[in-house]
């Protein structure tokens, strides 16, 4: 089943995000940073998340890529459910100590819960933005 957001060819960017976050904070849980997901070996980014302390601390005691869903408000810990789980080799923060960059090594293969033809889940960047249109998309991975 295809879902158009997900896997269609029309871009369709949600400007909102953080202002649907900011208005979902209801406890000092809740409150989040943006971590940059980077493949370790390939450099790839392969997913944009946020994270809060909980998440975080528990993402460095177990090296396990543990997030914070901001749709659900509920910890998210990568590929409990899909297989598709990563190990932690290292974290950096930014100079405003606002957003971090975990670098990470799948245990399996990719992360996306989108899948190719193949079967095979993607990395979350597989679409690229025609620059000439700024609306259509090109499926890198299908």
């Amino acid at each position: 089943m295809s879902h158009e957001l997900e896997e269609g060819l029309t871009l369709n960017l949600d400007f909102t995000k953080i202002a649907k976050v900011a208005a979902n904070i209801k406890e000092e849980k809740d409150h989040v940073i943006p971590v940059a997901i980077q493949h370790a070996d390939t450099k790839e980014v392969i997913l944009l998340a946020y994270t809060n302390r909980q998440a975080m601390e528990l993402t460095f005691k177990t090296r396990t890529l543990t997030l914070w869903s901001t749709s659900r408000n509920v910890l998210w810990e990568k590929g409990k459910t899909s297989g598709e789980s990563f190990e932690v080799l290292e974290a950096r923060v930014n100079c405003e100590q606002n957003s971090l960059v975990y670098f990470v090594r799948p245990r399996r293969s990719n992360i996306c819960h989108t899948k190719n033809s193949a079967g095979v889940p993607r990395n979350c960047y597989y679409r690229s933005i025609n620059l000439d249109d700024g609306e259509t998309l090109t499926n890198l991975d299908p």
